[in-house]
């Protein structure tokens, strides 16, 4: 199995509008758990809740979900 990788986009975007995880974990229906496993690389979540998310903090699924290119 591959690892997810840490997402820092959405610590970015949630320091961006001043949210705690627990906030975020609300607002999407979560608990902070799950939205620092998701943030740590530990959960793949679904793409309903990556799209709960990106609407939370006002962004799109490809600036916080889409995949870095690792030739740059």
């Amino acid at each position: 199995m591959v690892p997810i990788g840490r997402n820092l986009k959405i610590k970015a975007a949630r320091a961006e509008k001043d949210m705690t995880q627990k906030a975020l974990a609300e607002a999407v229906g979560i608990s902070r758990q799950t939205m620092n496993a998701i943030e740590q690389g530990e959960f793949n979540p679904t793409i309903r809740l990556c799209r709960a998310i990106c609407r939370v903090l006002g962004k799109s699924l490809d600036e916080l979900f889409g995949e870095e290119n690792e030739d740059d």
